[in-house]
């Protein structure tokens, strides 16, 4: 997926979550807004570089997001509205094996009880595919990628819709995207929120099929390089 022409920032600091302050190569201190609601464990510390874009909308209160963030060794997607395009890309172009076959893609379908389900894949001669995709970018100290970063009920509840379209003869499929070069292997952070690690493993049990993809992440392109393995 192509990304739109990027700001080079240094973090200041991010703060009421979706707030960061950075400050340009000119000098001039901006606030971007952060599309992110967890709570970047490993990839917001203020003094790194970060990216940022710019909008033209005049109804915007911030005009600047933060996309990327450079954790020393891999940029690192922080933007949580990339993702969902970034997989809708990797199966059109056939990058994510377990999902090629289907005949049409459509995105934020309503399904379950008031869920919108991010890719719905479908095809006349197979049964309905749900795909939920979870932006990863937390790298724990022992160098897995892990999600989430935060407790999420949201997340539980994502995993109770994909079993119930299990038990009704659907496929249901958790993607969780890695938004980084660094760090090996994905796990549920159980340290974290080990409710969430327990409802995973439950619907996996249940026929939820479990995906994780590592990323190419660059100042221009945000790309599926291969699958990752899960270590759970």
């Amino acid at each position: 997926m192509d990304l739109p022409p990027l700001t080079p920032a240094l973090l200041l600091r991010r703060y009421q979550r979706f707030m960061a302050d950075c400050r340009l190569e000119n000098g001039d201190v901006v606030t971007a807004h952060c599309a992110n609601s967890g709570t970047m464990r490993s990839c917001a510390e203020p003094g790194q570089a970060v990216l940022l874009s710019s909008s033209s909308n005049a109804k915007r209160k911030l005009p600047w997001t933060w996309e990327l963030y450079w954790s020393g060794a891999s940029w690192v997607c922080v933007n949580t509205q990339r993702p969902n395009a970034v997989v809708a890309e990797g199966i059109g172009t056939g990058q994510i094996e377990a999902l090629r076959g289907y005949g049409a893609l459509r995105r934020e379908v309503a399904y379950g009880e008031r869920e919108r389900v991010d890719i719905l894949l479908t095809h006349p001669q197979r049964p309905p595919c749900y795909v939920e995709v979870k932006s990863c970018t937390m790298l724990d100290r022992d160098g897995v990628i892990r999600f989430p970063d935060a407790v999420t009920e949201r997340g539980r509840r994502h995993l109770r819709a994909l079993t119930q379209v299990v038990r009704e003869g659907g496929r249901g499929v958790m993607c969780f995207l890695i938004g980084r070069e660094d760090g090996e292997g994905f796990a549920p952070a159980d340290d974290v929120d080990p409710a969430y690690g327990l409802a995973l493993r439950e619907a996996r049990a249940a026929g939820v099929e479990i995906l994780a993809y590592r990323t190419r992440v660059t100042v221009d392109k945000i790309n599926i390089s291969g699958a990752e393995r899960l270590l759970f």
